[in-house]
């Protein structure tokens, strides 16, 4: 699949009501020309490919089987939705997917009436279907309501919540269609991995679910009768009670994910049988695209690459990525103390925790995509003596913040959150921003928030926590560091005070972690004398250097990569107030609203706290500060 084809189907749907009028045969040939279009498109304008490379079938089928919009499909997470957008009249938008001003990589209502519910976080497809599929019922509409999960997905609590409740309720209408390839981002885990994997690979079952499907999908009534024998034949075979029959789903599978005639054949059925039902499916990651297939937590999300070839973009990084940083001081400090661990909620490679499991396996722990279970278990972990180092994105953290609050700060757990992806990320947009950590712990007692500079001061900070018989949370950017050198030599912590990185008369800027380099990059462009202050820990302020800093300026920036509101700037204000200085503190950072999608120099500028607009703020005269 390397060669450009004419196009001939992909051209002539613009609405699903367009490919409705294609023959099933026809379908294939649509699907193969969509598939193609996907990988034209993602080798020169990157994004998440594998998952929608392996739901190209499976997207076609739905909208050719299901009235949408007004049926509602419910994607989770979104990373399996190009198909989707492309077929629901966003063809030629697809161009500009993930880009500035562009349409978004995720699902998103706004953006289409066929988008029934956004979704950039994973496992809210059965709730939110749930949800819909109940309003319709109280409305009295006879519409349908179908939410794809992925295998991975399926290990969130919110998922098992939504299936529980979903189940109860046997009259309401929804099906959930389990999209089974083996991985999210990296290689499932749990004992829900393993058992799908025994559904999947019982040969007798699927021999004879294979034969009886074929003859029954065609004839609802026999599959209704049928569905009393089937289970049971089931849970003979399977050795064990159906996992979702026993929450009330109907369960129906294995089918073949790749196969459309299959796929319509089924979901014509299935749309006879009234209340909660569950299809699994087995898909392939990246498939049809061979280095895809062969390597698909590489190709999740591969950057630009050759299509022709399958050779990716490589980039050469001037300096250490703050994830491997964290790798390589994770690894470094369990060697020297046998009570550290790690735990990841799913992302071993993304946060580089991989580094240590290559080394220690048995002290590292992937614990699915549950957030919330990843910082209770680690709670649990520092109870018993361990010293733990949770890894989670600062936009995924949102979904254990009472779990930080109850299971670890209030009893003061020695439980290192490292906080990776804080402030602006780019291309994934609103929904994986980190955006609120700063706002949203900084009112959390017990727990103490650091926030580094540069690569060198987060191992710094590693290594303090690690020594700390309190929480403590680590937050770092996104991508490279500022090329600082490493000194291999024994290291130390840092206090928890602040530091003057520069002196100044005129203007003081007081800096969040990497906003510190920004602050001094612009303070040597000003014409005024600008000292530039690095907070280095949000919480607990240094209070003696706010004391210093409002004796002296009456102009005083604040800078942060987070939300002004509740956040570290307003902090600093409120304590320059109480103290009664004669000071006008001016907040930079994230304003109350959402930041939309791209490169994040493009939204650092948007925002108001790039380089240009604090040093158009310093050099700002007009302002009365007095």
């Amino acid at each position: 699949m390397t060669e450009t084809p004419e196009y001939k189907y992909l051209t002539a749907v613009d609405t699903p009501e367009d490919m409705r009028k294609f023959s099933v045969a026809e379908l294939k040939s649509y699907a193969e020309e969509l598939r193609h279009y996907i990988l034209e498109c993602c080798a020169t304008n990157p994004g998440h490919l594998g998952s929608s490379l392996g739901t190209v079938e499976l997207t076609v089928a739905l909208h050719y089987v299901y009235n949408t919009p007004e049926d509602r499909i419910v994607w989770d997470v979104g990373h399996q939705a190009y198909a989707h957008k492309i077929i629901t009249g966003r063809r030629e938008a697809f161009l500009s997917n993930r880009k500035r001003g562009g349409i978004s990589g995720f699902p998103r209502r706004e953006e289409s009436p066929y988008d029934s519910f956004g979704a950039g976080h994973s496992s809210v497809s059965i709730s939110a279907a749930f949800g819909i599929a109940k309003a319709m019922e109280l409305q009295n509409t006879n519409n349908h309501v179908v939410a794809v999960i992925g295998d991975g997905a399926l290990t969130g609590g919110l998922a098992f919540e939504g299936l529980n409740n979903a189940g109860a309720s046997k009259s309401t209408d929804i099906l959930v269609i389990l999209n089974d390839n083996e991985m999210s981002i990296d290689k499932p885990v749990g004992a829900l991995d393993r058992y799908l994997v025994r559904m999947s690979t019982s040969k007798l079952y699927n021999s004879l679910k294979g034969s009886a499907w074929r003859a029954l999908s065609k004839t609802p009534r026999l599959l209704r009768m049928a569905r009393t024998t089937g289970n049971a034949v089931k849970q003979g075979l399977l050795k064990n009670s159906n996992l979702f029959e026993s929450l009330n789903f109907r369960y129906f599978g294995i089918v073949d994910g790749h196969n459309i005639e299959e796929l319509v054949n089924t979901l014509r059925s299935l749309k006879s049988i009234g209340g909660p039902k569950l299809l699994h499916i087995k898909t392939r990651k990246g498939k049809g695209y061979d280095p895809a297939e062969r390597d698909p937590a590489t190709w999740h999300a591969p950057g630009r690459f050759n299509l022709a070839t399958g050779e990716r973009t490589t980039t050469t990084y001037p300096a250490d990525r703050y994830q491997d940083v964290f790798g390589e001081t994770l690894l470094e400090l369990a060697k020297r103390d046998k009570r550290i661990v790690g735990i990841t909620p799913a992302m071993p490679s993304g946060c580089s925790m991989n580094i240590m499991m290559r080394e220690l396996p048995e002290r590292c722990f992937d614990v699915g995509i549950a957030e919330g279970h990843a910082v209770t278990f680690s709670a649990g972990l520092a109870a018993a003596g361990a010293r733990p180092f949770c890894n989670i994105y600062s936009s995924f953290m949102q979904r254990a913040y009472d779990n930080v609050i109850h299971d670890v700060a209030l009893q003061r757990l020695p439980v290192v959150l490292c906080l990776d992806r804080a402030g602006i990320v780019g291309e994934d947009g609103a929904t994986h921003h980190g955006a609120f950590d700063l706002a949203y712990f900084g009112c959390v007692p017990n727990l103490t928030i650091a926030a580094p500079r540069n690569e060198w001061m987060l191992r710094q900070m590693m290594y303090t926590a690690a020594k700390s018989d309190s929480p403590t949370v680590i937050r770092y950017p996104r991508g490279i560091g500022e090329g600082v050198e490493w000194r291999e030599t024994e290291f130390v912590g840092v206090d928890m005070c602040g530091e003057q990185l520069r002196e100044g008369r005129d203007v003081a800027i007081i800096a969040v972690g990497t906003m510190a380099n920004v602050a001094l990059r612009a303070a040597e462009r000003s014409t005024r004398s600008v000292a530039v202050y690095d907070l280095r820990y949000a919480k607990p302020l240094d209070t003696g250097m706010l004391d210093e800093i409002g004796k002296r300026f009456t102009r005083i920036i604040t800078i942060e990569d987070g939300a002004i509101r509740g956040g570290v700037g307003e902090a600093v204000a409120a304590h320059l107030a109480r103290g009664g200085y004669n000071t006008r503190v001016i907040t930079l950072g994230i304003e109350d609203t959402f930041v939309e999608h791209g490169k994040p120099a493009e939204l650092y500028h948007d925002c108001g706290y790039d380089e240009e607009a604090l040093l158009n703020e310093i050099e700002n005269r007009e302002q009365n500060y007095s």
